[in-house]
């Protein structure tokens, strides 16, 4: 089993439900669902392009994925991340867009936020205690040879190449979408996401996910509110 700290709107927030009917899976509910017909884009097409995003739901990753150290149960994972949020500033983001980034699309802030950096940054550090280090094929899954060397420092440091300065949140709608299908792609997640985009995101909650065994779907195992965080 592997766990994750997320980020992920509560369970019955309309982005998530909005986020889960679009991937084809709800990671709190488990429940699934077929996707429409579109008269640019068929049912099939967005099944398979949506795969990657499906199997991982809907969320934001803040410490990726990792097995618990042999030290720690997740008895004390959970209480320590109870113990976080209630202690943690809810906040938001002022802005949040629809973003392409490489072939694929993901909801993302307008603008670099120091405030959700740092939150990020203090979750990677609190919880490193709980990560069981990286196996040798765990490091080479990660291709090293080809990220940066912050990144590489990252991923030795910390479990992840993407963490500190090299964090990025992004909130992933697709999987790699070809280049002669982006732009139909682009207009559709426009659409479908109008009512979330061009306004901020509340960062309420800290959610944890487990994989039960490599490859399975994630799914939300609990999700824990912020301080001060609005119901």
């Amino acid at each position: 089993m592997r766990y994750a700290l997320y980020f992920t709107p509560p369970k019955d927030d309309p982005l998530n439900g909005t986020a889960a009917l679009w991937l084809g899976r709800d990671a709190f509910t488990g429940e699934t669902y077929l996707a429409p017909d579109h008269p640019n884009l068929p049912a099939a097409e967005q099944f398979e392009l949506t795969a990657e995003p499906r199997r991982y739901a809907f969320h934001a990753t803040i410490k990726a994925p990792f097995h618990l150290a042999a030290s720690v149960t997740e008895k004390d994972l959970l209480q320590v991340v109870e113990d976080f949020a209630a202690r943690t500033p809810a906040f938001e983001i002022p802005e949040l867009v629809l973003g392409q980034l490489g072939k694929f699309f993901a909801l993302v802030p307008a603008f670099l936020h120091p405030p959700l950096q740092d939150f990020a940054a203090t979750v990677v550090k609190s919880f490193e205690p709980f990560r069981a280090a990286l196996s040798d094929a765990d490091i080479a899954r990660r291709n090293p040879e080809k990220l940066s060397e912050s990144q590489r420092a990252n991923l030795l440091r910390w479990g992840y190449p993407y963490v500190m300065d090299d964090f990025g949140f992004h909130m992933t709608l697709t999987g790699q979408v070809p280049q002669e299908r982006a732009g139909i792609m682009k207009a559709i997640l426009a659409e479908r996401f109008a009512a979330f985009t061009g306004r901020p995101l509340p960062i309420g909650g800290l959610a944890v996910f487990v994989e039960e065994a490599r490859g399975a779907p994630f799914t939300a195992h609990s999700w824990w509110p912020l301080a001060g965080a609005k119901n």
